[in-house]
């Protein structure tokens, strides 16, 4: 059946408008951080979510939050040695200002997550002292964590309690499509579609993303079906850069159950911080001598070690390893979340080993930002894993990502309540609409096969080429009329923006792998590159930053 002029309009011409002074596009920590400070600081406030507002990435972080907290740290520990923590992880490209910036904002973010009633596990029954767990890349037991291995679910559950009690509007299972921009291009509000594909408009001084990465660009993934990376693609497709994009983060650890797609259950590296231990399906440790922290090694380090051994299995490439957790003391009550999944499949981890595999988890690169989400758009900011902040360079360290959010989220809201107030942001009234309805969408299922190939731990300039040329024929003009239409169009995007930094990236560095460039490529390789979309829509290489300090 073909579609009308007159019914394509339809579908696209706006059913509603609302007004806001900030547009919050995402309902994880950073976003209803950014969105609760917001309110405190006097701006009208909507949330938007293609969701429910719990549904969120963050509910599904194991681990903890990294942080040292005053009064309540390993003795000898400090932000210092965290910050080299997260620059080692991070290969040479992190923004050492930037991360030490983010990271000295953790104790007092977390003070006030505890504040609003945030409850982390403490030490010693009915002491004040948190308990701490030590995870890969660490150098001392800095994580605090709730509920066992459920810390995002409970920094989760504080953040939303917080935002219903507060009032503040939240839409709920609508999608962002395009920025509403003026004619010099300032972002100035958004347009969405609910779930049935009914258009609207929300006006707004200032756009705030929160949406988190593109998990969904691979088969198998930590992340929820939602992480589609439509931030990115909106970001680009509004003229923001991004950059870092082609270094991915693949969890070692995700349950592995045969012919497993989407989102896999997470085994917490805080597992192998309480003594367990890979071992290959012969019994033998994958990580001996392979990094000086052993199974405590960084997780790009860990990811490339298990696929290595994967891949020199007898009788061809094995799909698992295993994790001899037999050892760890009470494993369910300290890790209640993964042992209920490991017994959904039949697994007992005090006396079988769980079978693991690595999967896509983190995205390390994202929309450029300052350490406090302004974009080079004005009017648009960035915070959480949608944003390039400099903290996390080539590869995240374990923990940090819910640190940053809750950091990052906050100067973002006091970074348009000052932009706002300095009268820098630009009228919404002046806010148009793309004049586009169509977008370039590949089909998702030959997409995430092609990417999960040839585009995720181990790259080579073939395999990256061949992934190229697959895309290019599966891509056709798509109308941005429906949820799956728009998440597809956005994960194209990603996938074509990562494909040409990684097709650039001749050498191997944290999470990004080239088996044809196996070594680091030392000063003249640490730069992030820089990438825009060209007048036709392409993602293009723009340029490169050298990062200061070591190789």
């Amino acid at each position: 059946m073909t579609t009308s002029v007159s019914d394509f309009q339809a579908k696209t011409t706006p059913a509603w408008e609302a007004r806001a002074d900030l547009v919050v596009i995402g309902s994880g920590v950073a976003g209803l951080t950014a969105a609760l400070r917001a309110q405190e600081l006097g701006l009208h406030t909507l949330v938007v979510t293609k969701a429910t507002v719990a549904d969120g990435n963050t509910r599904w972080a194991q681990g903890g939050v990294a942080v040292v907290l005053e009064g309540e740290h390993e003795l000898g520990d400090t932000v210092g040695k965290h910050a080299e923590d997260t620059f080692t992880a991070g290969a040479g490209l992190c923004d050492e200002d930037a991360a030490r910036s983010i990271l000295d904002g953790g104790p007092a973010a977390v003070a006030r997550l505890r504040a609003a009633g945030a409850r982390f596990d403490v030490a010693a029954a009915g002491g004040p002292a948190l308990a701490r767990a030590r995870e890969g890349g660490h150098s001392a037991f800095r994580v605090i964590h709730a509920g066992g291995d459920a810390t995002g679910a409970e920094v989760e559950r504080t953040l939303v309690a917080r935002t219903g009690g507060s009032g503040i509007p939240v839409l709920e299972h609508h999608i962002a499509v395009d920025a509403l921009r003026t004619p010099a291009g300032d972002v100035a509000g958004v347009a969405v579609l609910d779930r049935n594909g009914v258009p609207g408009v929300v006006r707004a001084s200032a756009v705030l993303l929160a949406t988190g990465g593109f998990g969904q660009l691979y088969q198998a993934t930590s992340n929820p079906e939602i992480a589609t990376g439509d931030g990115l693609a909106l970001a680009l497709r509004a003229g923001a850069t991004v950059a870092d994009v082609e270094f991915v983060q693949f969890h070692p650890t995700v349950l592995y159950t045969p012919g497993a797609r989407g989102r896999c259950p997470l085994v917490t590296e805080a597992v192998r911080g309480e003594g367990a231990t890979l071992l290959d399906a012969a019994g033998s440790p994958v990580m001996r001598g392979v990094h000086p922290l052993g199974d405590l090694a960084p997780r790009d380090v860990v990811s490339a070690a298990i696929t290595r051994r994967m891949a020199l299995a007898p009788g061809g490439v094995a799909d698992h390893v295993f994790l001899d957790a037999t050892s760890v003391p009470g494993f369910a009550k300290r890790f209640p979340t993964v042992h209920a999944a490991c017994a959904a499949i039949g697994v007992d981890p005090a006396v079988d080993g769980i079978p693991v595999t690595p999967a896509a988890h983190f995205a390390c690169g994202g929309v450029v930002t300052t350490v406090d989400g302004r974009s080079g758009v004005r009017g648009l900011y960035a915070a959480g894993e949608v944003a390039r902040t400099g903290l996390h360079g080539a590869n995240r360290l374990a923990s940090n990502s819910l640190l940053e959010g809750l950091v990052v989220g906050q100067r973002a809201a006091e970074a348009v309540s000052a932009d706002l107030a300095a009268g820098l942001l630009a009228d919404p009234a002046r806010g148009r609409l793309p004049e586009r309805g169509t977008a370039r969408a590949a089909d998702r299922d030959a997409l995430q096969r092609v990417m999960s190939r040839y585009a995720a731990i181990g790259r080579d300039a073939d395999g990256l080429a061949a992934a190229g040329s697959v895309l290019d024929l599966s891509i056709k003009d798509s109308p941005m009329t429906t949820h799956a239409a728009v998440e597809d169009a956005a994960l194209t995007l990603a996938a074509q923006a990562l494909l040409a930094a990684a097709v650039r990236r001749t050498e191997s560095r944290g999470c990004h792998v080239r088996t044809d460039f196996p070594d680091r490529g030392g000063l003249d390789w640490r730069r992030s590159q820089f990438i825009r979309l060209s007048p036709s829509g392409q993602p293009v290489l723009t340029g490169q930053m050298r990062m200061e300090g070591v190789a």
